[in-house]
């Protein structure tokens, strides 16, 4: 494997565990709000985004590659309105798509197409991503000014249901 390209996906693994960190202290500001629904959407996420880690953790031991681990950073959002971890979250999934854009084209670049196939479920995984969270925001816009309207929303994100990822390595 082309040494940059190792080198994006070891960063890579790193980004997606500080996206779960990010994620949990969405999750926290919810809890401490009283919005479990809200809480368990994020509590999730956080673990979808532990998933992608480990699945680029393993596609780099799989192809002899040695993954160094650093350390995660602290989440550095501050969060007011109830809005803000939507936004936040959106802000950041775009900032993701990005990165992995980035890695892909490395990869496309040196003609690595088993990384290229294995990163286009990442690809996909980023579009749904960057969707949902779009959406979130704009059920809290319709319909988080209004009392029953956030008690409805709150619980159908309380009803998600973690199910993991179906990429096969």
């Amino acid at each position: 494997m082309d040494k940059k390209v190792s080198r994006l996906l070891n960063e890579q693994i790193n980004k997606e565990l500080y996206s779960a960190y990010l994620y949990l202290d969405m999750a926290n500001f919810y809890s401490a709000k009283g919005l479990d629904g809200f809480a368990n959407w994020y509590e999730i996420q956080a673990k979808e985004e532990q998933d992608h880690a480990m699945l680029m953790y393993r596609y780099l031991h799989n192809n002899s590659q040695t993954v160094t681990l650093e350390a995660v950073a602290k989440p550095d959002k501050e969060f007011q309105g109830l809005a803000d971890p939507l936004k936040a979250a959106y802000e950041h999934e775009q900032y993701v798509t990005g990165l992995i854009g980035a890695i892909y084209a490395a990869a496309q670049e040196v003609h690595d197409y088993r990384t290229v196939q294995f990163l286009d479920w990442f690809v996909k995984e980023q579009g749904e991503e960057e969707k949902n969270a779009c959406d979130l925001i704009t059920k809290m816009e319709l319909f988080g000014g209004d009392a029953k309207g956030l008690y409805m929303l709150n619980s159908e994100l309380g009803a998600r249901v973690y199910s993991a990822p179906s990429l096969v390595l």
